[in-house]
């Protein structure tokens, strides 16, 4: 059987002491002494168990994904607090193991879930996962239904707001005294610029484009929370320069009409708007009326390119656009619109898409799979789910 050991330390300052050392070795005690094969150590410095959170843990994050790939048959923990304290992420992630038919055990308790016993023990936590699971998600749709019913912001807060409430460090505090209607107040400068936004669209003085670059030179960012590729393509998270896409997202929401939308449904919203519903509505219709498809542009439906959304320029590996013209001839293009790193040297080149179609072609050709490579996918795909 081939094991692995997670081994963790919750404080930075048990990382240089000889915890994960000792745990490691009884890991390869309990392997010799059961003839087990270990392959792996996974070593989780200074993350405590109690996150509720796997993606808090990014050792613990790669040691189950490794688990649904085949790389190992059974997990060894020194005991079962190192493993996780909190009960939605245990549920989890032994749900994950159970379905992919990965055992855990764990030296101190003496409790070994690599047994057939163990094993099906493991599936019904996993049930357990599964319902629970389901039950948090129903109770979650049911207090966003309950805070669109009373007018109050689901997700995040658009530009031009802020909230009154502050999360920091797990501790929710108010800050303004009183709370504002929704929960949520303006802020002068952003609400200002939001409301020139839409004037100068409605009014055709501007494009989405030539409103990103008004916002940047203003100083102004988004308000970006998703961790997305930037320009050397790897992921980062935080204020970003508006785009062509961020400022057309400003333009279609109808909080800043004092609406909130729910289940496609928009409600009236107890926080206090930045412009006039007929503003917005306009707005609406001047876009619709944009938004017809370019005349160098075909007017076939179908169109199918073997790398959209996959292909990235070169220079800010920022995704390339894909269009088909007139003539038939297809291309990748680099956007001409400003991008959320900034101007890009490539800007509004392009590549027929033949060519780097042909080149992924024969990368995929050239493919060898292991003889064995169709009983691995019947094995996993006959692994109870």
């Amino acid at each position: 059987m081939r094991a692995v050991a997670y081994i963790r330390v919750s404080t930075v300052g048990q990382v240089d002491g000889h915890s994960l050392d000792a745990q490691e070795r009884l890991f390869q005690e309990l392997c010799a002494n059961r003839d087990w094969t270990p392959v792996g150590v996974y070593r989780e410095k200074g993350k405590s168990a109690h996150v509720d959170s796997i993606n808090k843990r990014p050792v613990f994050r790669q040691l189950l994904e490794d688990g649904e790939n085949g790389v190992f048959d059974a997990v060894v923990v020194h005991t079962l607090d190192r493993w996780s304290r909190n009960l939605r992420v245990t549920l989890e992630s032994l749900g994950r193991l159970s379905r992919c038919g990965v055992g855990l055990v764990s030296i101190t308790e003496n409790i070994d879930y690599s047994s057939p016993q163990g094993k099906l023990f493991t599936h019904m936590l996993g049930s357990f996962a599964e319902y629970f699971s389901e039950s948090l998600a129903s109770h979650v749709r049911k207090g966003q239904s309950q805070r669109a019913i009373e007018g109050k912001h689901l997700g995040g807060i658009p530009f031009g707001y802020s909230s009154c409430w502050s999360g920091k460090d797990g501790q929710r505090q108010q800050l303004c005294e009183p709370e504002h209607p929704g929960g949520v107040h303006l802020i002068a400068d952003e609400a200002s610029a939001v409301t020139d936004l839409f004037k100068r669209y409605v009014s055709g003085v501007a494009t989405t484009s030539s409103l990103a670059v008004l916002l940047n030179e203003q100083g102004f960012r988004t308000r970006n929370t998703k961790r997305l590729p930037g320009a050397d393509g790897e992921l980062i998270s935080g204020p970003r320069l508006f785009t062509n896409a961020s400022v057309r997202i400003i333009l279609h929401n109808p909080f800043y009409a004092g609406s909130v939308v729910h289940r496609g449904e928009r409600l009236p919203g107890a926080h206090k708007s930045i412009i006039s519903t007929d503003l917005f509505e306009s707005v609406q219709l001047t876009m619709k009326k944009n938004s017809g498809r370019s005349k160098t542009l075909s007017r076939r439906k179908s169109r199918a390119y073997l790398l959209k959304g996959i292909i990235r320029c070169a220079d800010c590996g920022m995704p390339l656009w894909a269009q088909t013209y007139n003539n038939g001839n297809q291309y990748y293009r680099e956007q001409r619109a400003p991008r959320s790193h900034g101007e890009c040297p490539s800007h509004g080149g392009a590549v027929q898409c033949q060519i780097p179609d042909e080149q992924i072609g024969q990368i995929i050709e050239a493919i060898e799979l292991e003889p064995e490579w169709l009983d691995r996918v019947l094995l996993r795909i006959s692994r109870p789910r």
